[in-house]
């Protein structure tokens, strides 16, 4: 009883602290007066639009800079690294719910820190949903997107990415109750599946059941509450994530059913920056060396473990 209630309280926290919206879209997979009065709402007009004219300056000026190969050196001469994520996937990236100031904590964020210093810049980390991520690139408004973010095909059309960081499989879970019922691809089919709005998992599951009901949602948490509620059979997920709510939850489990596929997580970044993705690769590479993913992986799944039985 004490690790249900534990449970919640670890999707609850990270639903409030760190999971944004939570609005939902359940679609098929088949074919949400005086004179001094007038010069002073003159002024304050004008001022308001030199301000979003200045906003709009500064965007211009980060997509031109991309574009032409200028990303990099915008970066060096700003000194500042603006990196966005998606907090509410540990351990990639979650609310620290022990920290004073609910810091944003993971192995992403051990690496946007790697490549400030390795830069020799200081670090912004800006926190969104996921599908707003993916759209902050190519509009300029981020430097990086470093979420565990796998370089699709459909995705390198529109944005470029670095060499992969991590690689996970592609599971369900389920309620450990209905471990027998979900053993199989089969067995998931004509039932309804969760997973999170415009992730790879999304893409699998319409793949893999095209008649079945899918409920994309905004972040993982939403997702598990409906699969605790009995609104979804399974949830999608890499097993990395999925591991933190086994942890936290022993009414949960994996599905012994294999989906046949892997993610690979990459950085991702405007086009035509191939400066900096080798700046990145070098990153990537001497943390891959020297052991640090797989640490960072086991420190704070350890984290959000240990947050969640708080």
């Amino acid at each position: 009883m004490k690790k249900r209630v534990l449970a919640f309280i670890f999707a609850a926290a990270l639903m409030v602290t760190g999971c944004g919206s939570s609005t939902s879209s359940t679609t098929s997979s088949a074919p949400a007066a005086s004179a001094a009065s007038s010069t002073a709402a003159s002024s304050s007009a004008e001022s308001t639009a030199q301000a979003a004219s200045t906003d709009t300056d500064a965007t211009t000026e980060t997509a031109a800079a991309s574009s032409s190969g200028g990303l990099l050196a915008s970066i060096k001469s700003a000194g500042k690294l603006v990196v966005g994520t998606a907090s509410g996937y540990p351990p990639y990236e979650f609310v620290d719910t022990s920290s004073a100031d609910n810091k944003i904590v993971g192995v992403d964020l051990e690496l946007a820190q790697a490549i400030a210093d390795d830069l020799g810049v200081t670090l912004e980390i800006q926190d969104m949903d996921f599908s707003g991520l993916l759209a902050s690139i190519p509009a300029g408004k981020i430097d990086l997107a470093i979420a565990g973010i796998s370089p699709t095909d459909e995705r390198k059309q529109t944005m470029d990415f670095s060499e992969n960081y991590l690689e996970a499989d592609q599971k369900f879970l389920i309620l450990k109750k209905n471990a027998d019922t979900y053993k199989t691809l089969d067995d998931f089919k004509g039932k309804p599946l969760a997973v999170e709005k415009a992730t790879t998992q999304e893409a699998l599951v319409q793949k893999l059941f095209p008649d079945n009901q899918l409920v994309s949602l905004e972040k993982v948490p939403d997702c598990i509450m409906e699969l605790k509620q009995g609104n979804v059979a399974g949830v999608c997920v890499e097993n990395i994530v999925g591991e933190q709510y086994l942890l936290a939850d022993d009414s949960l489990a994996f599905s012994d059913a294999d989906t046949g596929a892997k993610k690979q997580s990459a950085v991702v970044l405007a086009k035509g920056n191939e400066d900096l993705i080798e700046e990145i690769n070098k990153v990537i590479d001497e943390h891959k060396a020297n052991g640090d993913f797989d640490k960072w992986v086991e420190e704070y799944s350890k984290l959000a473990a240990d947050n969640a039985a708080k």
